[in-house]
């Protein structure tokens, strides 16, 4: 193979145009324009790469033509032949080597551009390792005292899933075959599946029950193998195609199912389908291997399709900087090697490589630009913040008017649920007044009345459940709670084997990091100046989680690293050791947190304060000498002083601070040498008091004086602290044990073991967070939530003090269906639980608020490229086709599939193909505009009036800036110009009574900005500003973060 060929190859794998049958992500996206380039590789990149050699070869042919004439009349001229002089000679030769050298250099160019870009790409990521030279790579350093480097720093984590969802590809006659994957119908499959394995299984033919955009019920039947056929006009002719559709779905199978054998079991169906015998015979030819010489065309697809997806784990935070950075460190160490450049001998070489450098260098900055647009273009998407897919309630009966009680009673999905729950045995309930109801189980006609009863919605919302990468939810909630978390608690993958991430082979601890890092960087900005994290992590893990937060919190606000003992019986490991603790790290926000909080005494810590003053208040007898840091007289010379004892009283004689000698000046001659009392402890070591010599004159009535083993010793008042006690840094109680706390809680309150491996012992987590100072109207933060231990714990708490704590939320994974939202169903409903059954009724209120964002899979596979200026580029030169192509095609062919503002008319049936499933599967759903915009402009909701019927949703609530808002979401086709200009006054649009400062509308309008002019001094004292919401809602999507 050719270099020029080696070099295109690599190339298509780098740009991801050498899996055509990838039919989604941005695979989907680049296959799109895969012609195009393939056309840029294949073709137009050797044609520059010749024409700038060859503009290089003819300007230096031309000056050895000259060179050469002038060198043959200096030779006629002395009289001798041109042939026989040496500078004649010597230029003819050099002109004799421009043509081979033309080669040369050619194949120097490809060579250098495939080691180039082959060492930062691996399977689909960049990786930015910097080389200095050969193995040997540089690290950024600014010059810290201790810095952590990891090979993904500069990177984001993205994977999220290892399976494809859709794969096409070609039969040699050109038709298509599809494989797609159906969601899980969820009346069938209730996903409790977690003793069982997930496999991919060709569809039985059934009938699903949908609904249409009226919602309206249709049925609509599934076949496992069905051939669709379209028509199109192109070039004014209709053309006629085909495409073969197999539907699988990715479904729960006994453990231990190969997929190997269903893969097989599918092939035997697909090729007895009548259709395929008769039509689509290509799918049976023989594609042969050594190990399988019976391959057919249809397995070695089939095959891959149900293979793990081991690539895309990261984009580059800034790709064309990075690699335009290493490619000119490339040039100067490993193209022209600048040791060379005083070596004369060599320096004609040098001089020939200069050409070839600079045609190199253009290429690859071409090429760079190239690759950094479809990374940007993935970073713009992966940062762009996510819709909101659906939003729902959670509300207890006791909350709800007797109307709505009566309809939620009424509800049999309502009734099932909480029998499923463990809530209920019959439908005798309505005596049970704290009663879950859940508007995800009825129609949105109720849905509306429940949200629409509840005033000061946000303010009584207890905690929010958020279903979906961490990441983008903590960016998309970022304006509404930055520096507004009290406390986060996170219990991340401790990336051991039995809870490893998805990583690429050989980053295992670097795709960790940037997980981490990423994630952290994000909560970091959501915590107030007072708060406090709490990390907890294992010993494989430690180090990079301390460093990690070290550089995020920085070090002097890492406050300790308390080892817990949660597995008393022990985990036994490879080294033999038995492993019985894991680690809570503690981070503050700012130095503004000066005390951590404190834990609750237990009892025999509580007896030691024995002793009552004349308040009623216990206290004990503690050693009035100091010990331990800074104990000594040289630490803290002021606190060494004497005190006196005369007869049954002490006191502080008259003393003056000496600073010449650093020490205080008294007079104690009066005295008998015994009743003088200095901090000096039985070694003689001088030590100082605990207290200075102003607070020990105050305070001399809680000190006493006492005769120990012949020797004087002062006593002070200890008091209990009502708080607690101070925190040790080896926390050991039974109560942290994971098994019994957290593995047979969670067993207790549902039907099955082992619903989720390693829960948190709430107890643990209600220490920690007393510890990281959880008050009583605290909100709290979980972004790896797990199996809502957070959640549980903050309930908890609650109960124990009458507390009014609030909690968020965020989990993607799929058992938060199955475990993180139901376990805090029953936490509301009751804190005792046997086998599934709630045996103690909690009887309190509760509004728990769900959210469903969309992924960052969902964005990419809603994308679709548009080329509206084919036209204008049809007659464009070559130069401008060839920059929109490198710099500009994909920003400007996705614009109206990132967000389609014109669908703003309808809000209310703005649709999305969105994941159903792990496995990626995709249905068509309605996105909730509404409540997404809420978050994008950080709006804490007062109230909401939803009459989607006849066609607008109201809400009232207040920016972070403390401004007062309106926003008015309508259906355009209902309340147009006129409509809108006859419900102002309705939806006070015109705010003459100076209840809003911003209001917001989408679609057209004519309303003006309206102004409160003093009337005294004529000045405009007051604006209400009415805004657009749709370029609003663009700007702040994809606004760039500092």
């Amino acid at each position: 193979m050719s270099k020029y060929n080696e070099l295109v190859k690599k190339l298509k794998e780098i740009f991801q145009i050498d899996r055509p049958e990838l039919d989604f992500g941005i695979y989907r996206i680049l296959n799109a324009r895969a012609d195009e380039i393939n056309d840029y590789l294949e073709n137009k990149l050797k044609i520059k790469i010749q024409s700038a050699l060859a503009d290089a070869e003819n300007a230096n042919k031309a000056d050895l033509e000259q060179q050469l004439h002038l060198a043959i009349k200096a030779a006629t001229d002395a009289g001798f032949e041109s042939d026989e002089s040496p500078k004649v000679q010597e230029i003819q030769k050099k002109l004799s080597t421009i043509t081979s050298g033309a080669s040369e250099h050619e194949n120097a160019v490809f060579s250098h551009l495939l080691t180039f870009f082959s060492r930062y790409y691996d399977n689909g990521d960049f990786i930015s390792k910097r080389r200095y030279k050969g193995n040997t790579y540089a690290i950024p350093y600014a010059g810290e005292e201790v810095m952590l480097y990891w090979a993904n720093k500069d990177q984001y984590y993205i994977k999220s899933g290892e399976n494809f969802a859709n794969y096409s590809f070609k039969l040699a006659d050109g038709r298509k075959v599809s494989f797609k994957l159906l969601a899980a119908d969820t009346a069938k499959d209730n996903r409790k599946d977690n003793d069982l394995d997930r496999c991919f299984v060709l569809i039985e033919p059934h009938v699903r029950t949908k609904f249409d955009d009226e919602g309206e019920e249709y049925e609509q039947e599934y076949k496992p193998v069905e051939v669709i056929k379209t028509s199109s006009i192109v070039d004014g002719k209709s053309i006629d195609t085909e495409e073969l559709i197999i539907h699988f779905e990715y479904k729960a199978m006994k453990k231990g199912t190969k997929q190997e054998i269903l893969v097989q079991s599918a092939i035997s169906k697909i090729l007895s389908d009548n259709n395929v015998q008769q039509h689509w015979v290509d799918l049976a030819k023989r594609v042969p291997t050594e190990k399988n010489p019976m391959r057919t065309e249809l397995e070695r697809h089939l095959t891959t399709y149900t293979q793990r997806n081991t690539a895309d784990y990261f984009i580059h935070k800034d790709l064309g900087g990075f690699l335009t950075n290493e490619l000119d460190f490339y040039i100067k160490n490993e193209v022209m090697n600048l040791d060379n450049l005083q070596n004369a001998e060599i320096f004609s070489k040098i001089e020939k490589q200069l050409r070839m450098i600079q045609c190199l260098r253009s290429v690859a900055l071409e090429l760079i630009a190239f690759l950094a647009q479809i990374e940007n273009f993935q970073k713009k998407l992966w940062n762009k913040k996510k819709f909101i897919v659906s939003s729902n309630y959670t509300v207890t009966l006791d909350i709800l008017s007797e109307e709505l009680k009566a309809e939620a009673l009424s509800n049999k999905n309502q009734i099932e649920r909480w029998k499923e729950l463990g809530f209920i045995t019959d439908d005798t309930c309505s005596h049970l007044q704290c009663l879950p109801v859940d508007t995800e189980l009825f129609d949105d006609r109720l849905k509306e009345k429940i949200i629409n009863s509840i005033e000061n919605l946000d303010a009584k919302i207890d905690h929010i459940l958020i279903n979906g990468d961490n990441f983008q939810a903590l960016r998309l909630i970022k304006n509404k709670y930055a520096n507004r978390i009290d406390s986060i608690y996170i219990d991340p993958p401790y990336n051991t084997n039995a809870s490893e991430i998805l990583y690429k082979n050989g980053f295992k601890h670097s795709a960790w990091n940037t997980l981490i890092e990423n994630r952290v960087s994000e909560g970091y900005q959501l915590l107030s100046e007072r708060g406090i994290q709490v990390f907890t992590i294992d010993d494989y893990e430690l180090e990079n989680s301390i460093f990690i937060n070290n550089e995020i919190f920085g070090a002097e606000n890492h406050l300790a690293t308390v080892p817990i003992r949660n597995n008393p019986q022990g985990r036994s490991t490879v080294s033999g050791f038995s492993i019985n603790h894991e680690y809570a790290i503690f981070h503050r926000k700012t130095d503004l947190v000066e005390s951590v909080g404190r834990l609750p005494r237990n009892d025999t810590q509580n007896q030691r304060y024995n002793e009552t003053d004349e308040n009623g208040l216990k206290y004990l007898w503690e050693n009035f000498r100091k010990t331990g840091t800074d104990s000594s007289r040289k630490d803290r010379p002021k606190q060494f002083y004497p005190i006196v004892l005369s007869g049954n009283k002490i006191f502080i004689p008259e003393m003056y601070w000496n600073d010449e000698n650093d020490e205080w000046d008294y007079d104690l001659s009066q005295y008998h040498s015994n009743d003088i009392i200095f901090p000096i402890d039985s070694t003689g070591t001088e030590r100082v008091w605990k207290w200075g010599v102003d607070r020990a004159k105050k305070e001399i009535a809680h000190l006493k004086c006492e005769i120990v083993r012949g020797r004087y010793e002062v006593y002070r008042r200890n008091y209990i602290n009502d708080d607690g006690k101070l925190p040790g840094t080896w926390w050991d109680d039974s109560a942290y044990a994971a098994g019994s706390h957290g593995t047979n809680l969670l067993s207790s309150m549902f039907t099955r073991d082992r619903l989720f491996l390693f829960p948190k012992s709430f107890k643990a987590v209600i220490d920690s967070l007393k510890v990281a100072g959880a008050h009583k109207e605290s909100l709290i933060l979980d972004y790896f939530a797990g199996s809502a231990s957070t959640g549980h714990a903050v309930i908890a708490m609650n109960d124990d003090d009458n507390g009014s704590r609030r909690s968020i939320l965020i989990e993607q994974g799929d058992y938060f269906d199955i475990i993180t939202k139901p376990r805090m169903l029953k936490c509301i409903f009751s804190s005792q639980w046997k086998d599934g059954r709630a045996t103690q009724i909690r009887n309190k209120s509760c509004i728990i608020k769900t959210i469903k964002i969309e992924s960052y899979e969902d964005a990419l596979n809603n994308i679709s490229l548009k080329n509206k200026n084919r036209d204008i580029f049809e007659d464009a030169s070559s130069n401008v086709k060839n920059n929109y192509l490198i710099n500009y095609m994909l920003q400007e062919e996705s614009k109206n599939s990132l967000i389609n503002t014109d669908s703003f008319q309808n809000p209310f049936k703005y649709k999305m193909d969105i994941a159903m499933d792990s496995a990626g599967a995709t249905e068509p759903r309605c996105i909730d505009l509404i409540e997404t915009f809420n978050y994008l402009i950080g709006l804490h909701v007062k109230s909401i009036e939803s009459n989607v019927e006849r066609g607008y949703v109201r809400i009232e609530g207040t920016l972070p800036t403390g401004e007062r808002t309106l926003i008015l979401w309508r259906d355009c086709d209902k309340i147009g110009y006129e409509e809108l200009n006859k419900y102002a006054n309705r939806f006070d649009l015109y705010a003459k009574e100076k209840t809003f400062d911003v209001i917001y509308i989408n679609g057209d309008h004519n309303l003006p900005t309206a102004y409160t002019v003093d009337e005294e001094d004529s000045e405009i004292v007051r604006s209400l500003k009415i805004r657009q919401i749709e370029p609003e809602f663009l700007n702040l999507m994809f606004a760039e973060e500092v």
